[in-house]
């Protein structure tokens, strides 16, 4: 099996002169392709859907192609895309939802929830064989996703304040009924019978409303990650794509050879998202492999060990290792943006998060902007 992957990122929608949130989503989807691009919940973000590949650097040039195209289209009526789990600036006017009915009948259900729901993620899909293995497949990557969520962590704003936290994003998202770690199920059919039974509970409406860190797709035979950031530089967007990929396969795997599953509760998983949303790459994370807090880049890094035969036998290893030390070595965006922050306006913050949006070459090489040391390497 291929076990390609693709990507959807969401972006804010700001004015390239004020740096503030604007409504004008529609006014850009009007000049886009719309197999391509989509409006959302809010009238403030406008997503993407790249193709679908087999290679990292596929997968990258379509993204580059895919911020070149939205970033013409918006710089023409004045306005720019940030790609980043938040934006600082959001008046009460930015505020406005989607003409679907679903989005009118959500937003007088959900209130306070909808309204504040103006955050980005970026969600990557990966091929599975099946239903049933992408199910049983959910509960042996779980443990491993909050690292997926350090990596990508853009949203230390929110409403004109540093919040503290690496990922504000991941705190709004998780206030959803049906929000945070997947469930164990034995099958397909369970984890229907399971949406169901919350769809018929009425705390949400239909089966589009499961926001679970990861989860198979209605539609196609996938898994789908949901559990991080929007990330204003598209490596980190690819990085965690391949990362995905390579767990989403070893899963699959275990299931068919039905390996053992070790148990991690519930609780330990939500404390573990909620360790990488407070901390990103700065801090401590929760190590899956022990069940205890260690420094994020020995996390990182013990993910890497654990994935490197099969980013090897897909060619992505070093690659892989190239970009991890990279993003270890200049810290998680949150961090970035902070130090920009210290000495600059909100105005200039927003700034630099569309010159990251828009600022990637059309080849990689991955460059650190801090020295590499032991502290910040995978590679041995």
């Amino acid at each position: 099996m291929r076990f390609r992957m693709g990507v959807e990122e969401e972006f804010h929608v700001v004015d390239a002169e004020t740096g503030l949130l604007v409504p004008e989503a529609p006014v850009l989807l009007d000049d886009l392709p719309s197999d391509r691009f989509t409006g959302e919940f809010q009238l403030g973000v406008i997503e993407s859907q790249s193709g679908v590949h087999d290679s990292p650097a596929a997968l990258r040039a379509d993204l580059v192609g895919t911020r070149r195209t939205l970033d013409k289209v918006a710089s023409q009526r004045g306005l720019t895309v940030v790609a980043a789990g938040t934006v600082p600036l959001v008046p009460a006017s930015s505020r406005g939802f989607g003409p679907d009915i679903r989005y009118t009948e959500m937003a007088g259900e959900y209130q306070a929830l909808a309204d504040e729901q103006l955050i980005c993620g970026a969600q990557v899909h990966v091929d599975v064989p099946d239903r049933d293995t992408a199910v049983r497949a959910m509960p042996r990557l779980s443990p491993w996703l909050p690292v997926l969520l350090a990596l990508s962590a853009s949203s230390p704003f929110w409403q004109g304040a540093d919040t503290g936290f690496a990922s504000w994003r991941t705190m709004v998202w998780q206030r959803w009924p049906s929000a945070g770690p997947a469930g164990t199920y034995a099958s397909a059919a369970e984890y229907d019978a399971a949406v169901d039974d919350l769809i018929r509970s009425g705390v949400i409406s239909d089966a589009g409303m499961i926001y679970t860190d990861v989860r198979p797709s209605a539609h196609q035979k996938t898994l789908e990650l949901r559990i991080c950031d929007a990330c204003p530089d598209v490596d980190t967007v690819v990085l965690v794509a391949v990362l995905f990929r390579a767990m989403v396969v070893d899963a699959c795997e275990a299931v068919a050879r039905r390996a053992p599953l070790r148990p991690v509760t519930h609780e330990w998983l939500r404390a573990a998202t909620w360790r990488a949303a407070r901390s990103g790459l700065e801090g401590d994370l929760l190590d899956p492999t022990t069940l205890e807090p260690a420094p994020a880049h020995r996390v990182v890094c013990s993910m890497l060990k654990h994935l490197r035969p099969t980013l090897t036998a897909f060619g992505d290893w070093h690659s892989v290792a190239a970009a991890t030390d990279a993003l270890l070595a200049s810290g998680s965006a949150a961090r970035r943006l902070r130090t920009a922050a210290f000495d600059s306006s909100w105005r200039e913050v927003v700034g630099l998060l569309a010159d990251l949006t828009h600022a990637a070459e059309d080849e990689y090489e991955p460059r650190p902007s801090a020295p590499i040391t032991e502290a910040n390497t995978c590679v041995a």
